[in-house]
């Protein structure tokens, strides 16, 4: 490690990926550093807003292995069932925590409750420099370092050194324009419509992801007995949903979704975002490395898009400090190498999965609505394909590092 450093590593982003990295980073012996452009507890914070997060049950792992679950778990809303169906037509699928043998396939908490227990833990994490609010205005790297240039509220320019920068600063990431990465990006021409809805029946944990011709519409189980949407309508159309009063909303949204919770009774504030796919070419560069949406951001069917991010988290933390424990330089191109070879095949695997979903099932060609009914048939028929889907769907399939088997992190410290 380079003494000239000012720190080891350090992080641009304090939303839920960045915070994750500095919180599982923490306590072994490494100095780190957080910049993000918002104050800590900022209400303007788009990190932490509130959208339902669909947590993966290995995503539950990685927070036990930080030894965040318990805070988290007070908030979240166990995901027992999902099912699957395409609007209008035969298919459908079912997956179950019972037949999988775990408490729940996934939780469901929204962003700002996330928000609060990782920033409450970072507080406590005195060797995390939590520098905010601070903007970067410049990145450079070199064969000994990477060198980032803050603006701070004085206004005044600064200049940090790191042995290994991660860029955690979402979709828009500063750092990847300024070192000008290529990424693979289109739009849908769709946006996401999100709120909750209070609906006549009792959700019992049941998760819907109900394919439409616009898109897919999930329901997602929260406290209180609300159920969280997720609306998929094409750009055209979303001046006038977002325009509905909450009567003629729920009217629209219950002939989309049916009437398997009854009648939806009330609604919640209402939000929407442009759909789009973004996949760095490059996740690692020199002294660099790309993490959560500055990497990948992900049409949200299915919801794996913080999950994804979330496993980057613990594979990094285990290479660093694999690294950091042989006493060798944690931004060394070999370090970088070998998570980028760790990562790359699931990355690429679900947002090729997650793209292809979305356009399979807005594909009206009745060969197409045939195969992928039969598809979601077959599925449900066949307890080893149903169990390789929710295996994957949890984050449970492929190489596990320690944070996603549930354990902490080796490395140096308490």
């Amino acid at each position: 490690m380079n003494g000239a450093h000012d720190y080891d590593l350090l992080i641009v982003g304090g939303g839920m990926v960045g915070a994750s990295l500095a919180i599982g980073l923490s306590g072994r012996g490494l100095r780190l550093a957080l910049v993000d452009a918002h104050a800590p507890g900022d209400p303007a914070q788009p990190g932490y807003d509130d959208r339902a997060i669909a947590l993966a049950y290995g995503s539950r792992r990685i927070f036990e292995g930080m030894g965040l679950w318990p805070e988290l778990a007070a908030e979240a809303e166990p995901i027992c069932d999902i099912h699957v169906s395409d609007r209008g037509h035969f298919g459908f699928s079912r997956l179950s925590a019972r037949d999988e043998g775990v408490p729940a396939l996934g939780y469901v908490a929204t962003a700002r409750q996330l928000g609060q227990v990782l920033q409450a833990r970072l507080r406590a994490c005195a060797d995390v420099d939590w520098i905010a609010p601070a903007e970067v205005v410049a990145v450079a790297q070199d064969d000994l370092g990477a060198q980032v240039t803050l603006q701070g509220a004085d206004g005044e320019p600064r200049t940090l050194g790191c042995a290994l920068l991660a860029a955690a600063d979402g979709g828009r990431s500063f750092v990847r324009r300024q070192l000008d990465l290529p990424v693979r990006q289109w739009t849908y021409g769709q946006s996401a419509v999100v709120t909750n809805v209070t609906p006549e029946r009792p959700h019992r944990g049941r998760a819907f992801e109900r394919f439409t011709d616009s898109g897919p519409l999930a329901l997602l189980p929260m406290s209180e007995g609300r159920c969280a949407v997720v609306w998929t309508v094409r750009d055209e159309a979303l001046e006038h949903v977002i325009g509905l009063d909450d009567a003629a909303f729920l009217a629209a949204l219950q002939a989309r979704f049916g009437y398997r919770l009854g009648r939806f009774t009330r609604v919640g504030r209402r939000a929407s975002y442009p759909l789009q796919l973004l996949r760095v070419r490059e996740s690692v560069r020199r002294r660099v490395v790309l993490l959560g949406n500055a990497a990948h951001t992900l049409h949200p069917i299915a919801g794996q898009g913080f999950n994804l991010g979330l496993r980057d988290v613990a594979a990094l933390v285990e290479e660093v400090l694999t690294a950091h424990r042989a006493g060798r330089d944690i931004g060394a191109d070999e370090v970088l190498q070998a998570y980028r070879d760790w990562r790359e095949d699931e990355q690429r695997q679900v947002a090729l999965a997650t793209d292809g979903l979305a356009r399979l099932f807005s594909n009206p060609l009745l060969p197409l609505r045939l195969g992928r009914n039969l598809g979601m048939l077959a599925v449900d028929l066949l307890p080893f394909a149903r169990h390789r889907l929710a295996r994957r769907a949890m984050g449970l399939a492929g190489r596990q590092p320690r944070l996603a088997r549930g354990l902490p992190p080796e490395g140096a410290g308490p």
